[in-house]
Parts: C-alpha cells; sequence; structure tokens
C-alpha cells in the first residue's frame, strides 16, 4: 500500500487524460470533418488545435514530476468517442446529425473540465506550483471551449435540427 499515495494517484490520472488528449486530436479531425454546420465545423478545428497545445502543457507536467510522458487507456474517453461515432453513422445527413456531434462534444469537455479541476487540486496540495499553472491553463481553455459549445448550440446547431423536423 506504500505506493498508494496522492502522487501516485496525480500521475496515474496524468495518464489517463494524456492519452483522452491525444485520442482526441484524432477525433475532433474526424468530427470537424463530419460536421454539417460552418461554424460547428470551426469551433472543432479551433479546439483541435487548442489540443495539441494541451497535449504539450501535459508533457511538461510529466517532466515537473520527473516521469516519462505516456498515456494509459481512458474508458471514459473511449466511450465518449464511441457515442460520437454512433451519431456520425446513426445520424449521417440527418438535420440532428450536428446536434448530437455538438452533444458529444460537450460530454469530452465536461469529463475534461472534471479530470483538470482534480489534477490542479491535487497538484495543489502535493506543492507542484508549476503544474497548478499548466493545469489550469487547460482548464480555463476547458471552460472556454464548453461555453462556446453551448452558445452554438443555442444560437444555431439545435435550432436547425429542430427547423428541420
Amino acid at each position: 500500500m506504500a505506493d498508494k499515495t496522492l502522487e501516485t494517484l496525480f500521475h496515474e490520472t496524468l495518464k489517463d487524460v494524456y492519452y483522452a488528449e491525444k485520442k482526441l486530436t484524432t477525433n475532433l479531425r474526424k468530427m470537424a470533418r463530419a460536421a454539417q454546420s460552418p461554424d460547428l465545423k470551426a469551433a472543432f478545428e479551433a479546439h483541435e488545435e487548442e489540443t495539441q497545445g494541451q497535449v504539450e502543457r501535459l508533457t511538461q507536467v510529466f517532466e515537473v514530476i520527473g516521469k516519462r510522458p505516456r498515456g494509459k487507456t481512458c474508458d471514459a474517453i473511449e466511450g465518449i468517442i464511441s457515442e460520437a461515432q454512433e451519431i456520425m453513422e446513426e445520424f449521417k445527413d440527418s438535420p440532428a446529425h450536428d446536434a448530437g456531434l455538438l452533444a458529444a462534444a460537450q460530454a469530452v469537455e465536461h469529463y475534461e473540465i472534471s479530470r483538470y479541476g482534480t489534477l490542479k487540486a491535487w497538484a495543489t496540495q502535493l506543492g507542484l506550483d508549476e503544474a497548478v499553472t499548466l493545469l489550469d491553463a487547460t482548464l480555463q481553455e476547458e471552460v472556454a471551449a464548453d461555453e462556446k459549445l453551448s452558445s452554438l448550440a443555442e444560437s444555431v446547431v439545435n435550432a436547425a435540427a429542430e427547423k428541420a423536423a
């Protein structure tokens, strides 16, 4: 039980979110190609670029704790991505397609907000000030991405899906 510390949990969770961000980079590209709305496509493309920066920040956090950057399979993100893929297949050419994609993207954002908030709190507890700064920067980006997606849903995407019904 000696190795089951907050520091170990921090490292394991860091590997989990590192995997998730790397996996999302590829899937955001797929979602951007699948999006029918130019605004949603642009939002996915912008967040894909932002996600690459988040991976770089995570690499810096690994350096702060003296560990090699590597991921471990994140079952939560695998599930959310699987749901997004189902939406892309089942609602292809449907007016509700983009609303479903946007909902899947928000599920990702909510997961990431939870993870980054937790990691930031643990980094604070562990006295990892540089990691706190890096994690907070990403947390703020994830919150802003979620707000942008909510605005896009309310102003464009959901209305387009509903009008076509």
